[in-house]
């Protein structure tokens, strides 16, 4: 049966619409209150998998501050970045709305360097990259309805989860993997929720820096940008100081790359002039993006923040210590699946019989992937303090 309702009026024909959906994994009774790209944002909200970003880190672990963001409010700045821009381009919302909610559903505790290090454990079987984990997730892993694993969400849904993606693991997507091995692009809604999320982090750790105490102010007008959103901030509000400055700045930061991607991504739309989903696909390069001038203002920023910021010394050791956690981790339950929930140990003993070892690392990577902050600490004692014995 075709799903249910009404396509969101004033969209453009090169958006997205759930009645032209490619449609679910496995086929599923429609609604008659809520559209498909609907229905897969409402799955996402209510998995497990989403509820425990609240717990897992963005730059700075989960407990050294109630006011820092972590995956969870992210993921929420990213939804509400990314629905204006659709919004003020007639593209779909509700598939970006979904597509930003989901994008870090495969997110490892303790952020990137979780990440690297998951990654590392699992280079003899294929590694680990957290956009791949997320479509794993959605997929596989969540575990809530009779007749079939994962959300089954639409196609479109799953398309946008995947940024990039080896050509070995492309050719096991299916559907989804196929872009990658034909050079075609995804939708325009993947393609700005994407950029939706790079000026998210940006803008935001940029916030959270400066309230951790790891970056200061003057030393972040040093980019001609930040110092010129400065200069005029106080212009507009003489004597402007401390947090409402920082704010206005981050808030100015923000709409000054939303304002360039629109114009940008709308010239080179009407340049292209695509009629449909399927012919943005088709085009060898994606449409939506920053102008060169907004790019080279972007790779000074990163710069910035990767040398004042995510080198910082005390990012350092909370990184080091974190990599050591998943490590120690994933050589214990390898070594042992035994100490694995039975959840997972019956699955590791399943796949490691369908694939060998590289099945059962797979299992493994699954469980520490899925694990918030202090869980993967609280673990990591149980399993290796000995001091700890419950």
């Amino acid at each position: 049966m075709a799903e249910q309702g009404r396509d969101p009026a004033g969209l453009a024909a090169h958006a997205a619409r759930p009645s032209a959906s490619r449609g679910r994994r496995y086929a599923e009774p429609g609604s008659d209150l809520r559209n498909a790209f609907q229905r897969d944002r409402d799955r996402i909200i209510h998995c497990a998998a989403f509820r425990r970003l609240e717990y897992k880190t963005q730059v700075f672990v989960n407990h050294e501050g109630d006011l820092f963001r972590t995956r969870l409010t992210h993921s929420l700045e990213v939804a509400q970045i990314a629905r204006t821009i659709a919004r003020a381009m007639g593209l779909n919302e509700d598939l970006t709305e979904a597509i930003a909610l989901a994008h870090d559903l495969g997110h490892t505790p303790f952020g990137h360097a979780g990440q690297e290090a998951l990654d590392a454990c699992m280079q003899p079987w294929g590694g680990f990259e957290h956009n791949l984990q997320s479509l794993r997730v959605v997929d596989l892993l969540e575990g809530r309805y009779p007749d079939f694993d994962g959300l089954n969400l639409t196609f479109e849904a799953r398309e946008g989860l995947v940024k990039r993606c080896p050509l070995e693991q492309a050719e096991r997507l299916g559907e989804v993997g196929q872009r990658f091995l034909n050079g075609t692009q995804p939708s325009l809604e993947a393609q700005l929720t994407n950029i939706a999320d790079e000026i998210a982090y940006n803008s935001h750790d940029i916030d959270d820096g400066l309230r951790a105490g790891l970056l200061d102010l003057d030393g972040l007008c040093s980019v001609d940008w930040i110092r010129d959103l400065r200069e005029q901030a106080q212009s507009r509000h003489p004597g402007l100081e401390g947090r409402r400055l920082v704010y206005r700045i981050v808030r100015d930061l923000i709409a000054s790359q939303v304002h360039d991607l629109i114009a940008t991504s709308d010239a080179r739309i009407r340049d292209a002039a695509p009629d449909s989903p399927d012919a943005v696909r088709a085009l060898g390069a994606p449409l939506i993006g920053f102008s060169a001038d907004m790019n080279g203002r972007h790779r000074t920023l990163k710069r910035y923040l990767y040398d004042q910021l995510y080198r910082h010394y005390r990012v350092h050791r909370m990184t080091t210590k974190a990599a050591r956690v998943i490590t120690a981790l994933f050589e214990a339950f390898l070594d042992d699946i035994r100490l694995l929930p039975p959840q997972f140990r019956d699955a590791a003993v399943r796949r490691e019989a369908a694939r060998g070892r590289r099945g059962r690392a797979r299992v493994v990577a699954d469980y520490i992937a899925g694990m918030t902050d202090r869980f993967a600490i609280d673990e990591h004692q149980r399993l290796l303090n000995p001091e700890r014995l419950t």
